[in-house]
Parts: C-alpha cells; structure tokens; sequence
C-alpha cells in the first residue's frame, strides 16, 4: 500500500470527550440556569412589590383627596380612618390597632416623620373629636406630602 495515500475515514479514530468534561460542564449550565432563574424570580417580586406600593399610594392619594372635600370635622375622622387603613394595609392589624402615643410612634415609623407625636398631626392620636383643631390647611398639606412618599 502506498504510504502517500490518505488514509480511508474507517481508519481515523472518533473524537470522545473526557467524562468529567460533560460532567461538570452540565454542572455549570445548571448553575447559570438555576442563577438566572433566581435573578429573574427576585426581579419579578421587586416588581410587583413596587408596583403595589405605587398603587397603595395613589389610593391613598386619591382617598385623601376627597376626603378633604369634606366639612373640617368629617375631613378629620375621615383622614383618621384613612391612617388605620393605611397602617393596616402596609404594616398588619397589630400596627393598626395600636392607640394613644403608641399609634403616633406606629404612624412616625410608617412614614418616617415626627409629624404625629410631635407636630400638627398629634390631632390624630390624642385630639380627634377635641374643638379648637388646628388649621385644616397645613395638616392636609402634610398629609399629602406624607402619602406621596409611599414606597418611594
């Protein structure tokens, strides 16, 4: 037989890949997948969970709203009951229940302030259906400034 002749494709040898290669070569594709399934889970709740927030608070928006077209007196207990929906909806029953100094404190921590245990807002935790309330005008303002940063 003639040394120059290219040998026939029956006498080259096939290709094998180490086993350990495939093996830890699907390990790998695992992990990238289960990582990219997670990232994409985590991403998907953040999403919905802003998105809540974002609807939590133009309910609240709008509630507020009409609820300072009221007379002064209704305006007040309407925006009272509004806070313990509020507080319910974002922190549970146990926040919403609280009283006294405790609900100022739950509605401070809730939206980051002091406005309810030590400003205007106090009205709502001790002086609700007291005469002589303060100005409707800068409570509404707060209240609405206060509303506007949820979940922002």
């Amino acid at each position: 037989m003639n040394s120059d002749a290219a040998p026939s494709l029956d006498q080259l040898r096939g290709l094998h890949l180490p086993a350990e290669t495939g093996a830890a070569q699907g390990a790998v594709m695992l992990a990238i997948a289960l990582g990219f399934t997670a990232a994409l889970a985590f991403g998907l709740l953040r999403w919905l969970r802003a998105r809540r927030r974002g609807s939590v608070r133009r309910a609240a928006l709008r509630e507020l709203a009409a609820a300072n077209a009221l007379p002064p007196e209704s305006r007040r207990v309407a925006q009272a009951q509004l806070l313990r929906r509020l507080a319910r909806t974002l922190q549970g029953d146990a926040a919403a229940d609280a009283q006294g100094a405790a609900w100022a404190a739950t509605l401070d921590r809730l939206f980051a302030t002091t406005f309810f245990s030590a400003g205007a807002g106090c009205i709502f935790t001790d002086g609700l259906y007291q005469r002589g309330a303060p100005e409707p005008g800068p409570v509404d303002a707060e209240l609405a400034r206060l509303f506007a940063r949820i979940g922002a």
